[in-house]
């Protein structure tokens, strides 16, 4: 079969490649009148179109406010645009039909029914708009749970507190356990997002409630790994936490290590040490657990800071880390605050990769 339309010359072969087509497809002439339509474009938008203008094949009244045809036929490029046509959507491409002088002398346009792809990419869309949305408030409800700076009897505390994500998995408290007593640790669970931050949570809520019973540290550790290893979490889902219990009348303050890697600086005036002390993670590899407790007598103008390997392990665009001895270094000096290493860090011109947090207290 030939169609001669304006020296528009198409054969049979050519013909039977547009009808076996799975998309709907139809030639368009100079004049915006339809002269072929494939068998699935009959079938999916209608038949009985040759002859028509292009909008008319499609169920319209009026020429389109872009008319992607027009624009082939103009510049001899190929276009693309988005058509509703009967409910459905389609993403139609219009492409020139050249003759034997390099002319343009028809258009193709090629109709794909896109519809569920968009509905399905509006589900997503939706989907993620209500994710983003519990994400921020799980995001408040963290930073809101963070103890608040300021004066706990005759503890002083400070702190910076920066997630890589939403979400992080660095926690730390500070809060009464009863008249004499006050609970301090510094948590670093593994990963950073959702999962972390559930478990970061459920660091908070077992810490408190478990030293409410009880003042000896050690038990404290224990009772939080029994419950940890009761939530049934796959291996690879641990924490690392260094504990104290601070005695507010004798000052004293007793301090354990369940496998943070990142030991407190201890201060006094001029002098800077670490506390020492070893332990295993709270993790599912082990059935009991623990620790050996230190104690120490703490003085007025005395400060602890607690941090996590977010500082020490941040890396400059030289791959160099931060390290420990930057830390500090800027401890030594006088009226240092968390804030003064959060600000050398981001001086540091380093890729922040993990959360971040630094706590410090400060005997009154």
């Amino acid at each position: 079969m030939d169609i001669l339309k304006e020296r528009i010359k198409i054969n049979d072969l050519q013909i039977s490649i547009l009808d076996s087509m799975i998309d709907g497809v139809r030639l368009i002439d100079r004049n915006n009148k339809i002269i072929h339509t494939n068998k699935s474009m009959e079938k999916t938008i209608g038949k009985n179109a040759v002859g028509m203008k292009c909008y008319q094949g499609i169920g319209q009244k009026r020429k389109c406010d872009l008319c992607v045809s027009d624009k082939t036929f103009a510049t001899g490029k190929t276009y693309r645009k988005e058509e509703i046509v009967k409910d459905k959507i389609y993403d139609v491409v219009s492409s020139p039909v050249y003759d034997e002088n390099g002319e343009v002398v028809a258009v193709v346009e090629v109709f794909r029914d896109t519809t569920k792809e968009k509905e399905l990419e509006r589900s997503i869309i939706e989907k993620n708009k209500k994710m983003l949305s519990d994400i921020e408030f799980a995001t408040r409800m963290q930073e809101n749970m963070l103890p608040s700076k300021g004066i706990y009897g005759n503890l002083k505390i400070d702190y910076e507190y920066h997630p890589s994500e939403m979400l992080s998995g660095d926690i730390f408290d500070v809060y009464t356990i009863d008249r004499d007593n006050i609970g301090i640790y510094m948590c670093d669970v593994v990963g950073h997002g959702v999962a972390a931050s559930m478990i970061s949570m459920y660091v908070k809520q077992t810490m408190r409630a478990v030293s409410k019973r009880n003042l000896d540290i050690n038990k404290t550790l224990q009772e939080l790994h029994r419950t940890f290893l009761a939530l049934n979490f796959d291996d690879d889902k641990y924490f690392s936490i260094f504990a104290c219990v601070f005695n507010k009348k004798s000052k004293k303050i007793n301090y354990l290590n369940a496998g943070h890697n990142c030991l407190p600086f201890f201060v006094r005036g001029e002098d800077i040490k670490l506390l020492e002390a070893k332990g295993y993670p709270i993790c599912n590899i082990f059935d009991t657990v623990d620790y050996e407790v230190f104690e120490l007598e703490l003085q007025e103008k005395d400060r602890i800071i607690f941090y996590t390997d977010g500082i020490i392990e941040t890396k400059n665009f030289e791959d160099e880390e931060f390290g420990i001895d930057r830390v500090k270094n800027i401890i030594k000096k006088s009226g240092s605050s968390p804030k003064d290493i959060v600000d050398a860090l981001r001086e540091f011109k380093g890729n922040q990769k993990d959360d971040i947090a630094v706590l410090e207290i400060e005997i009154l």
